[in-house]
């Protein structure tokens, strides 16, 4: 076919004085396709100089206009639409092209085959200039790392250097970025970066693709189930994603971000070199100003930026963010509940249900909570205790039996536990409160008094505080009465009513006859 042949090489090697049978033995080319350029050329007066900056295909259209032009007897579908539609999760050529023929059956239009849709859909995007979906689905996937490239904060007095990192993230469907600046790469750091990043995105994705730091990835074995940390799963689960890491040492996994941080490193670190920050806030706000410089620089190779791409294809199908953004927390293994029921953190107490006394639970600890965890299994939750706050417990009574042992101790059930005893120990425990300011004051030492009847009868106990009120110690205490109990005073000795203490009506005051010398 005359179509084929390569119209411009023809006159070209024709003006350098080749024959027709020439051009065709060395091309490989039928003389009667050679003479039919040659034909048309010299019919239209057209010479090699005429056609010397003309690409082939106008050359041709030049010698044979309306040659090869035809349209398509097969009804066209909207392939703008095609090519957006194919952006969606789970959307394929395959599942396009039977609705397209589901539509042309009920139109009465004839419609194309597969091949030929697909191979249609390939030339619309060649010629459009068009991302073709090979490798990325919209809303899918965001790609996250640390850059290499570091930045830096400079002290204007003390002229102090301190290291900034750039935690750096991008959508692969639209290549959309994120920068992020941190003083460190711990694990904290990590997770508030990713909550810093779907706020920007203003949605989520259902995967997560970082690399395999020790702050996000625990183990991933050549075989068998990748170990993620627990802080991180849980971000990941609280905005409906997985974690789902590159293989080790494979970049091409992640390449969309890995990509983007060498672009990063131009724009963002060249791009401020010439300045100095001497805090945070001030070096993300000039990073935030670069990365929209960034993101909206125009594609070289497809048309739009990655912002356009990103707000018109991709931000609608991000999945909504929840109502309330995720909670930083870390995480304590293995710590052993007591005997009585409660588990230690900072040198305070926490309940556990009863039933876990002795075995080891996992504690998550936000800014505000304390939560404990057997597995995957929560047994119970805690409003945090003030920072500096010792020997302090945080009881929940759903944790403990219900009855009279495990009620909360305080005043009125010391009392109560003193009458049940006696009438003399009523009256030392009622004494020990009053001497305090405040109940929870005398609360032990009223309990030390009132644990003397585990070891003696309440007989015992009770004569013991009589002899004890008898004598000239006002409020008596453990140490006064154990050693009554011990010796067995309490049996032997005649016991007098307590000694009572007469109202003060007043102080001494001498009188008249003192003053004048009345009185010797």
């Amino acid at each position: 076919m005359v179509r084929k042949i390569k119209a411009k090489l023809v006159l070209q090697l024709r003006a350098e004085g080749l024959s027709g049978r020439a051009i065709a033995a060395s091309q490989g080319m039928s003389r009667k396709s050679i003479a039919e350029v040659l034909d048309a050329a010299d019919a239209t007066g057209t010479t090699w100089d005429d056609v010397t900056d003309l690409e082939d295909s106008d050359v041709y259209a030049h010698l044979f206009p309306g040659r090869g032009e035809h349209e398509s007897v097969f009804a066209q579908p909207d392939w703008e639409q095609v090519h957006r539609e194919t952006a969606r999760v789970g959307v394929t050529l395959k599942l396009l092209h039977g609705e397209y023929t589901d539509a042309c059956t009920v139109a009465g239009d004839p419609a194309m085959g597969y091949d030929r849709f697909c191979k249609t859909y390939q030339r619309h995007v060649l010629i459009t200039g068009a991302a073709s979906r090979v490798g990325h689905k919209a809303a899918q996937t965001v790609e996250v790392d640390w850059s290499g490239p570091t930045m830096e904060l400079r002290d204007p007095i003390s002229g102090q250097v301190r290291t900034v990192y750039l935690f750096v993230a991008c959508l692969p469907f639209s290549r959309y970025a994120f920068a992020w600046p941190a003083l460190d790469m711990r694990q904290d750091t990590w997770l508030r970066a990713h909550v810093a990043m779907f706020e920007f995105f203003a949605g989520s994705v259902p995967r997560i693709v970082p690399d395999n730091l020790k702050t996000g990835v625990i183990k991933h074995p050549r075989e068998g189930e990748i170990v993620l940390n627990d802080a991180y799963r849980e971000m990941a689960a609280h905005y409906s994603a997985a974690v789902l890491p590159g293989r080790i040492r494979r970049p091409k996994d992640k390449a969309s971000v890995e990509n983007t941080v060498s672009h990063v490193a131009t724009w963002v670190i060249a791009g401020l070199r010439d300045q100095q920050f001497s805090t945070l806030p001030e070096l993300d706000t000039a990073i935030g100003e670069r990365m929209l410089a960034y993101n909206h620089e125009s594609f070289q190779k497809r048309p739009g930026s990655r912002h356009s791409v990103f707000a018109a294809e991709e931000r609608p199908l991000l999945t909504a963010l929840p109502a309330v953004a995720y909670e930083i927390s870390r995480w304590l293994y293995g710590r052993r509940v007591g005997r009585n029921a409660h588990v230690v953190f900072e040198r305070n107490y926490y309940s556990v249900p009863l039933a876990h006394i002795g075995t080891k639970v996992d504690l998550r600890i936000t800014a505000r909570t304390l939560e404990i965890y057997r597995g995957t299994e929560r047994l119970s939750s805690h409003l945090l205790l003030r920072e500096g706050a010792a020997g302090q417990y945080r009881t929940n009574d759903a944790d403990l039996p219900a009855g009279e042992k495990y009620r909360q101790w305080d005043a009125a059930r010391a009392r109560a536990w003193a009458q049940r005893i006696g009438p003399a120990t009523e009256i030392v425990v009622n004494r020990i409160f009053e001497s305090v300011p405040v109940d929870e004051q005398g609360l032990d030492a009223a309990l030390a008094v009132l644990r003397l009847s585990r070891r003696f009868s309440a007989e015992r106990v009770d004569a013991a505080c009589a002899l004890a009120l008898a004598g000239r110690v006002r409020s008596p205490r453990y140490a006064h009465l154990q050693p009554i109990l011990v010796t067995g005073q309490d049996k032997t000795a005649d016991l007098r009513p307590p000694r009572e203490e007469p109202d003060e009506l007043g102080g001494y005051v001498r009188g008249a006859d003192y003053y004048g010398g009345g009185v010797q």
